[in-house]
């Protein structure tokens, strides 16, 4: 019996994801503007550059060097960045000075475009910042249309638990689960 409720749960959660992703597609997302962040160097670059030659882009929303948890996801994307580069232009964004995160990004071997918002207006607009200013994780889809306007389809936060990182699900499999594990720098 509690094999037959386990698969009945896991069926009522993959319709749940279709009905998101189904929400997401019908709401067709926002116009944006074509932001400017910086690089590691401090030249600037549009957020159209970051398409490539690709009609579609993944930015993730990242909280800067002083977030193990957005580390934690970070790291997660180096390995699959290769796969998500063929099908889309692929970027993180963070709130630190280009400097800093040029240097954290290369101490961890980032194998991806990460570019700063210091001072931008990128996070916010995109709702991904606090009431304080701070900014929040998350993840938005872009398309570029033929005419170059540029449109925001999808967004989700980022957090313990959410679909982006395997590491919550596969800790949720064990016995005790995460067991009040927390990401760390380094182990």
């Amino acid at each position: 019996m509690p094999h037959e409720e386990l698969e009945k749960a896991r069926q009522e959660l993959a319709a749940c994801r279709r009905k998101v992703l189904d929400l997401q597609k019908r709401a067709g997302g926002e116009t944006v503007d074509d932001y400017v962040f910086k690089d590691g160097a401090g030249r600037e670059v549009r957020l159209s550059e970051l398409f490539g030659d690709k009609d579609d882009l993944i930015v993730v929303h990242n909280m800067g060097k002083s977030c193990p948890y957005c580390t934690l996801w970070a790291d997660g994307f180096a390995g699959v960045v290769p796969h998500l580069e063929n099908r889309a232009g692929f970027a993180v964004v963070s709130p630190d000075p280009p400097e800093v995160m040029a240097e954290f990004a290369g101490g961890r071997g980032w194998n991806f475009r990460i570019l700063s918002n210091d001072g931008g207006r990128f996070t916010a607009d995109m709702g991904y910042e606090n009431g304080q200013g701070g900014p929040m994780p998350g993840i938005s889809t872009f398309h570029r249309g033929g005419e170059g306007q540029i449109r925001r389809i999808a967004h989700a936060p980022f957090g313990p638990g959410d679909e982006f990182c395997a590491t919550w699900h596969i800790f949720d499999m064990l016995k005790a689960g995460s067991d009040g594990w927390t990401p760390q720098f380094a182990y």
